[in-house]
């Protein structure tokens, strides 16, 4: 089973190095790496191209870039990572293991920050996603080629696309929630303040839920 590893970026060169760095051991088992660039404006492209199978260029927003990714790829599975995203070391042999011809799921989240408060954020975060089946971009999502496929790959949304795709996905067929976790970028929780992006998500969540557009909730997350 060959896993597509796809990365959307939009100037990403501060981060994007030590992944590819990390995602190398996957490469040298047969998997690929492919690198999506939303018209970054710094370095990202030139660094993607030392450590990538493949790097392209698409029109920007996340559902659409990694379409564009899914596209191109010949995996068996695709698995969608963010840049500052790292996957755990087993990651390859959990997914290769699962038997069900169509399958999807995520892993669960730590975030980098040491303050015990993030602690409780990311058992939060794993809780919900696994009551739900609801899964955050953050969570390393993986889908089956022909799933992916059967769905229509991710709505073309310009937020909470993880969040239309994991809809689309556990109708068909629940999730595999990995223990395992992706170790991912706590800076905007730090940057922005976390009690503000914590009221953020969940505002967002809940415009979503309510039916407000993904454009509106779009300008509101930047």
């Amino acid at each position: 089973m060959k896993i597509s590893i796809i990365i959307p970026v939009l100037n990403e060169e501060k981060s994007l190095p030590e992944t590819l760095k990390i995602l190398q051991s996957f490469r040298h088992l047969g998997h690929e790496i492919i690198v999506v660039d939303g018209g970054s404006t710094d370095n990202s492209l030139v660094l993607a191209d030392a450590g990538a199978d493949a790097v392209i260029v698409s029109r920007p927003g996340r559902a659409v870039q990694m379409n564009s990714g899914a596209a191109v790829a010949t995996g068996d599975v695709y698995l969608f990572l963010h840049a500052d995203t790292v996957l755990p070391e087993d990651a390859v042999h959990l997914i290769t293991t699962l038997s069900d011809d169509l399958f999807w799921g995520y892993f669960d989240i730590r975030l980098s920050s040491q303050k015990i408060i993030f602690r409780l954020i990311e058992r939060m975060i794993n809780f919900r996603s696994r009551q739900s089946y609801i899964a955050t971009g953050d969570q390393a999502i993986f889908i089956e080629r022909k799933l992916f496929k059967k769905i229509g790959g991710f709505p073309k949304i310009s937020l909470m696309e993880d969040i239309a795709i994991s809809r689309l996905l556990k109708d068909v067929t629940a999730p595999a929630c990995l223990k395992s976790k992706v170790l991912t970028s706590s800076r905007r929780w730090e940057s922005n303040g976390i009690i503000f992006t914590v009221l953020l998500m969940w505002k967002l969540r809940l415009y979503y839920f309510f039916g407000v557009s993904p454009e509106r909730l779009n300008r509101l997350y930047r």
